[in-house]
């Protein structure tokens, strides 16, 4: 049997989290407007105790999608989040690029 963390795919990271019995959500980029560090469909896997992999942005935005992932893990409430910054901005919250993003972040069974 191969090991699938070694495929580094969070979907695959994912999968193999919750089969180890961990409570796990992933964060998934629904939408960009602009130019954003990480196109539609990017995924961050994120466990209870706030182990991550994969990315959806980088930066302070990065960090509020797992602290935001780990309440949706405590509620079981799936939250739409969208993260826009002006250019004057930007580079303090981590969107360097000045763009728009809107990422999803549910629960997995």
């Amino acid at each position: 049997m191969s090991d699938i963390s070694e495929s580094l795919d969070p979907l695959a990271i994912a999968e193999e989290w919750a089969s180890a019995g961990r409570n796990v959500a992933m964060a998934t980029v629904i939408d960009t407007w602009g130019s954003a560090p990480r196109p539609a469909g990017s995924h961050l896997v994120i466990d209870g105790e706030g182990n991550f992999h994969g990315s959806v942005s980088g930066g302070c935005v990065e960090g509020a999608v797992i602290t935001e992932a780990l309440d949706v893990i405590a509620t079981g409430k799936s939250q739409m989040l969208e993260f826009g910054v002006a250019d004057e901005t930007a580079w303090r919250v981590g969107l360097s690029c000045g763009g728009r993003i809107r990422i999803y972040v549910e629960r997995l069974a």
